[in-house]
């Protein structure tokens, strides 16, 4: 119905009222030989008020001069108030603002123009790189940092362009891709999610961040698709690739082949029932993978057979779309079926 109750709002300022003429303790003005004692809860009265996002206080410092030696004495601001015009709050509420909401900085200039508290679009980027420096830059870091000791790291690319990067590129340069690295490192039951934009692909992003990796640790395990770029060169990993990378080649192809892709998609959804049922189970990584070796490896052994009968047999034509999605899958069998030889290894890069 679109209304909140006064708990809701977790952040308004609380101002307790007290009731003027009476008191806990006091008799009952409407029955005197009752006493008043206090009501747990309080009565509440929510009310909105409209602020500019950014408000502005002006502190006016007294100033006394002798009228002898000349000596100039001012006022002390108040111990709560900075030396900065711009505090933190200022920085993090422009950066929700653009990056968060996404307003323009000159929407916002407008805005609080309109309000009487000027902010140009220009000084609002300066605050917000201010705060980025002080205080987001050191988190995002320490982000890194513990994303690389993780556990479990899926990666993936997509492709971005950046005109500052397309402007200066050499014409002469092989390098003119660019993308976007999206990371999920799984560090005990935290997930971390990092962002590298440039022109290295996931797999040289994955280099940069295993640099990190404390030298005593395990090699991780990297999930991804099959694309070669996807994986690090000169750091230790376990591959694992997506099997629902493997699946869609056979999802594209259903209306062409239903019978062979229907088989196929049945087996790896009973795959996927049985990776269901140890979450709900709340197993161990060493418990589920005991499981899918007992519950799901006869099944990926019986879909290889399968799959291999498919070519050996001249079932299935190599170049035809069923033959390219069979051989997808056979190429990267090994790394698509880690979960039934290593624990915690997701089946797929859908995180």
């Amino acid at each position: 119905h679109g209304r909140n109750g006064a708990d809701a709002y977790k952040k308004a300022e609380r101002i307790k009222v007290s009731i003027q003429d009476l008191k806990a303790g006091e008799p009952c003005r409407e029955c005197p030989k009752g006493r008043l004692y206090p009501v747990k809860k309080a009565g509440t009265l929510v009310q909105f008020v409209g602020m500019a996002p950014l408000a502005a206080k002006i502190y006016e410092l007294e100033k006394l001069r002798c009228n002898l030696c000349g000596e100039v004495f001012t006022a002390q601001p108040p111990n709560n108030v900075g030396s900065d015009k711009y505090d933190e709050t200022a920085g993090a509420m422009i950066a929700m603002l653009k990056y968060g909401s996404g307003v323009p900085f000159y929407r916002i200039e407008k805005l609080q123009e309109s309000l009487g508290l000027p902010l140009p679009a220009s000084t609002q980027w300066d605050v917000v790189e201010q705060a980025a420096n002080r205080g987001v830059y050191p988190a995002y870091r320490e982000l890194v940092r513990q994303a690389a000791q993780g556990d479990v790291i899926h990666n993936d690319d997509t492709a971005m362009k950046i005109l500052a990067l397309m402007k200066h590129s050499d014409e002469k340069s092989s390098r003119t891709g660019m993308f976007t690295t999206g990371m999920v490192s799984i560090v005990e039951d935290r997930k971390i999610a990092l962002f590298f934009t440039g022109e290295k692909h996931a797999g040289e992003n994955m280099t940069d961040l295993l640099q990190l990796r404390h030298a005593e640790l395990e090699p991780p395990i990297q999930m991804c698709d099959a694309l070669s770029r996807n994986r690090p060169e000169e750091v230790e990993i376990l591959l694992a690739n997506c099997l629902i990378h493997g699946r869609r080649n056979f999802v594209d192809i259903a209306s062409s082949f239903p019978e062979e892709t229907g088989h196929v998609i049945g087996e790896i959804a009973q795959v996927y029932k049985n990776d269901k049922t140890a979450g709900e189970l709340n197993l161990s990584p060493q418990e589920r993978l005991l499981f899918h070796q007992r519950e799901s490896g006869h099944l990926m052994k019986n879909l290889k057979q399968w799959l291999s009968e498919q070519i050996e047999q001249k079932k299935a034509e190599p170049n035809s779309g069923l033959g390219k999605a069979i051989a997808y899958m056979l190429k990267h069998w090994e790394p698509l079926t880690l979960f039934l030889r290593a624990p915690r290894v997701p089946l797929d890069n859908n995180l």
